[in-house]
């Protein structure tokens, strides 16, 4: 099996950037999805240029900060920045995503990269009013997308025309991950020819504790996917780690 274990939320912040590269660098993190509205954007690809072999995609970000782009009404709260959750999905503008979406893909590019893939922050690339958007940007720049069917989103008829993995876990988040539950995720997916786990490894800084959520997890992955009994487990089995642009 091809296996893509990716680290969410590159260019977050400084801690959660430098807990994604020991992630990759001691670890078996194979590739990184950034969200180019984040305040340690560019921190991030300055690691990423110094660990050639991490896979770098974009993380399509409607949820968290502020946009890129200034007219965006149906997007954003009183204070310009996106609304949180996703029960306003249901009635944005297509238009104002895909500009959006647009130049969030157009500032990657901008920094001398291209994208390995798309997947998004809080899945909002799965919903079935942001799928076809995303799928259209996919396919316009030929990039794989993080697979979006796991979510109870009907596969289209777009679905050939666009690169995924054959299978995708998300189970890999929370209080309670461990060392035996990342290896029964993986062993989960061994009959697939390729799979990919997401993950949100990172050492806590101030702006990870006060603008998420999910903080303190996010050193419990660090040490778990740096772990020597995972790193073995993976050797065991012959499970390839690869990143998006080494699959079919």
């Amino acid at each position: 099996m091809k296996l893509i274990v990716n680290a969410d939320d590159f260019g977050y912040s400084k801690g959660v950037n430098l807990g994604i590269v020991e992630a990759h660098v001691e670890g078996i993190v194979t590739s990184a999805t950034t969200m180019m509205n984040m305040p340690g954007v560019e921190h991030a690809f300055r690691l990423a240029a110094e660990n050639p072999k991490l896979g770098m995609g974009i993380h399509l970000v409607l949820t968290c900060g502020a946009p890129l782009e200034s007219d965006v009404p149906t997007l954003t709260d009183s204070s310009g920045k996106f609304r949180r959750g996703q029960a306003h999905l249901e009635d944005v503008s297509p238009e104002e995503v895909e500009r959006e979406f647009t130049a969030q893909l157009e500032r990657f590019l901008r920094m001398g990269r291209r994208p390995t893939h798309i997947d998004s922050h809080h899945h909002v690339h799965a919903h079935e009013a942001i799928l076809p958007i995303v799928l259209r940007l996919a396919e316009r720049h030929s990039l794989p997308v993080r697979y979006p069917w796991a979510f109870e989103t009907e596969r289209g008829e777009h679905t050939p025309k666009v690169r995924t993995t054959e299978s995708f876990s998300a189970r890999f988040y929370g209080d309670d991950v461990s060392v035996e539950s990342l290896i029964g995720i993986i062993d989960g997916l061994s009959g697939s020819s390729s799979a990919e786990i997401m993950s949100h490894p990172a050492y806590v800084d101030e702006e990870l504790l006060t603008g998420s959520s999910y903080a303190r997890q996010r050193t419990r992955e660090l040490q778990i996917l740096t772990a020597p009994e995972v790193k073995e487990y993976i050797k065991q089995k012959r499970v390839q780690l690869v990143t998006f642009n080494e699959i079919g």
